[in-house]
């Protein structure tokens, strides 16, 4: 049943909803994006590199801590946004996920089980066996469209380096057709500047997707989220996804990305040297920033008290939940990331 909202429900945040006419009533969204650090299963993959993720491996990982793991992930995603929209998120997008498996143990956790999440995801080639997924409600998003695009990165030998796909899943959202693309770009590993080019190709990939959708449809509604592995100034972002920080300003082959601005107020997903990062982002289409249909509201970074490291050498640092070769009883590395679309209710 479409959630509807009368102005009465804003009226404690009226900076926040001041482009809502209060004499409408609107359904909302919160599309949420969540880096969930290696969430893995306790089962040896012969074909992957998951051995540390076994109960005999490095990570000693059992079926008890797999499971407080899973619960815990289960929790979080419960909660993106439920304060401002009152319910959990109607899409979420995922990666460190290592196969289908772990998605549906998710999704049986009490925080979820009744929230009616249905999965889609593919078996990317990644040699950790890591994998990108998307997670919809079933009474709000309907797909009609999946595909999984690979990127292949060389090595410096010239052998081909497996790196995770870009999922694009596309379908009927509150009755209106929109088009999601997830993403985890090649990390940092060996440094920044020499990772930089794997970056630069996953952004040319995803850039060629958006494209392709704006080929066939230029007033596509497209929301492009991710773990980009670098800011949104970098090179592989701005520049080469065309985005744009003034939602004003952004144009038709533009992306506008909110994310940019909670960057320069400070705000980050990621730590790293005691400096905040925002490599966990949610950019859209020109298509949603206007006001007929689905339209963007705000965004914002996750980061309640519970999910950040209270103590210690890395107090204020997102409250992981693998380090130091044992597990702590945490959540992520990262923060979650989402945006609230609105949609008028006739």
């Amino acid at each position: 049943m479409i959630r509807l909202l009368s102005i009465l429900f804003f009226f404690f945040s009226i900076i926040t909803w001041s482009q809502l006419d209060s004499s409408k009533k609107y359904s909302v969204n919160t599309i949420a994006f969540y880096n969930v650090e290696n969430l893995f299963d306790t089962i040896d993959d012969p074909i992957t590199n998951d051995d540390d993720r076994t109960p005999d491996g490095k990570d000693k990982w059992t079926d008890e801590i797999y499971a407080l793991k899973s619960k815990n992930i289960a929790k979080v995603i419960s909660e993106i946004g439920k304060d401002i929209v009152g319910t959990s998120p109607s899409i979420v997008g995922l990666c460190e996920i290592e196969n289908k498996r772990v998605l549906v143990d998710l999704l049986k956790n009490e925080e979820l089980i009744n929230e009616d999440y249905s999965i889609a995801h593919f078996d990317s080639q990644d040699e950790r066996g890591i994998d990108v997924a998307l997670l919809f409600k079933k009474n709000r998003f309907r797909p009609t469209f999946t595909k999984a695009y690979p990127l292949y990165l060389k090595r410096e030998n010239g052998e081909i380096d497996y790196t995770r796909d870009h999922l694009l899943v596309s379908g009927f959202l509150d009755n209106e057709m929109i088009h999601f693309i997830v993403n985890h770009w090649p990390s940092r590993s060996g440094g920044r500047m020499k990772s930089e080019q794997g970056r630069i190709e996953a952004g040319i990939l995803n850039r060629k997707i958006i494209d392709s959708i704006m080929l066939v449809n230029p007033k596509a509604k497209i929301i492009n989220m991710g773990d980009f592995n670098d800011n949104p100034t970098d090179i592989s972002v701005k520049p080469t996804l065309l985005t744009n920080s003034n939602k004003f300003k952004t144009k038709k082959n533009q992306l506008y990305n909110p994310t940019e601005e909670l960057f320069k107020k400070g705000y980050g997903t990621y730590k790293y040297r005691g400096k905040w990062d925002m490599i966990d982002q949610i950019m859209i289409s020109n298509q949603l920033l206007g006001d007929s249909g689905l339209f963007f509201l705000k965004s914002g970074v996750f980061n309640k008290k519970y999910l950040i490291n209270s103590d210690g050498k890395y107090e204020g640092y997102p409250f992981r939940s693998f380090a130091g070769g044992k597990f702590l009883g945490g959540y992520s590395d990262h923060f979650p990331i989402y945006i609230i679309l609105a949609k008028e209710v006739k």
